[in-house]
């Protein structure tokens, strides 16, 4: 991580060497103001970001245990996006206001998923699948207000919705990053507990784990942080879908722990966005282009795994 981080410090229009990156980052050379106010803020989005997303994927595919029950597959982003289009044609859209739209809309998409998958107790298989069908029609919904916008404002939203980090500073990196760093603390806090109902509902309840009450922050945190990276660089898929997934394996854990989804995602959201930058440089592409691909390629295997299985 801290590798390609030093690598989004060098890479831009003009390269900068490892040691004139270390320098300016310490105020010294002729490429401070390029590095530490241009690349410096887009590398630590990449880094918070993608471990918000890991976070999130963590989170839910805990919740329905099942390796596709990630904020970006059962509608939680789609969600937020339809918040966020809400602050940007009807109120003035201002960070604000789409940071609390994002978030909103994502709690309201997640407590009818949720209830809607309560009918006969809740299964994780049926909240995917209730998810798959919000998404799209969230997704279509989408799609409408962007059409029935104004011009100006919709060829925004349909650039944002690619998901970027094209022109993030550090005055768009102040809230979220303190948002998702309370709600990484606490989670971080009841990590154990989650850990102890991937043993079962009921070992759960024995260990006084209170189900109802763990379920609900966990829905509040993982759309917490969904929101909050939508808000700012819009839609990122594949990040939450495969860190959980790659991080459990490398880490060798049982269940699907936080620590190594965080640092998985944090890794995939920086490579993404590296490869984003240099597949047609000068110009950079959106990374949601990049992990789009990638993420259609490993959903693919996962689906394919999952059939075998069955």
């Amino acid at each position: 991580m801290l590798g390609l981080g030093l690598l989004g410090l060098c890479f831009g229009a003009s390269w900068a060497s490892p040691g004139e990156a270390l320098s300016a980052l310490a105020g010294y050379g002729d490429s401070v103001v390029v590095i530490r106010d241009w690349r410096l803020p887009r590398v630590l989005a990449g880094v918070v970001f993608g471990a918000a997303l890991g976070v999130a994927g963590a989170i839910f595919q805990n919740l329905t245990r099942n390796p596709m029950g990630s904020p970006d597959v059962i509608g939680l982003d789609a969600g937020a996006y339809t918040g966020a289009l809400i602050a940007l044609t009807v109120l003035s859209g201002t960070s604000v206001q789409l940071t609390l739209s994002s978030v909103l809309g994502g709690l309201i998409v997640a407590a009818v998923i949720y209830l809607l998958s309560m009918e006969g107790g809740l299964s994780g298989l049926r909240l995917v699948v209730i998810g798959i069908a919000v998404n799209a029609i969230l997704t279509a919904l989408n799609s409408w207000i962007v059409l029935r916008a104004e011009l100006e404002i919709a060829i925004a939203a349909v650039g944002w919705s690619a998901g970027s980090l094209n022109g993030i500073d550090w005055a768009d990196l102040y809230l979220p990053c303190t948002i998702i760093a309370g709600l990484l603390v606490l989670m971080a806090t009841r990590a154990h507990a989650m850990h102890q109902t991937g043993l079962g509902d009921s070992v759960a309840a024995t260990t006084g784990v209170r189900l109802h009450r763990l379920r609900l922050l966990m829905v509040v945190v993982g759309v917490g942080c969904t929101a909050t990276v939508t808000a700012v660089a819009g839609p990122i898929v594949f990040i939450a879908l495969a860190a959980p997934q790659i991080g459990r394996r490398l880490a060798k854990a049982p269940g699907v722990p936080l620590l190594p989804a965080a640092l998985t995602g944090a890794v995939l959201l920086q490579g993404a966005d590296l490869v984003a930058q240099m597949l047609l440089a000068p110009v950079a592409l959106p990374v949601g282009v990049v992990t789009t691909v990638i993420g259609g390629c490993y959903l693919i295997w996962l689906l394919t795994k999952e059939v075998r299985r069955v």
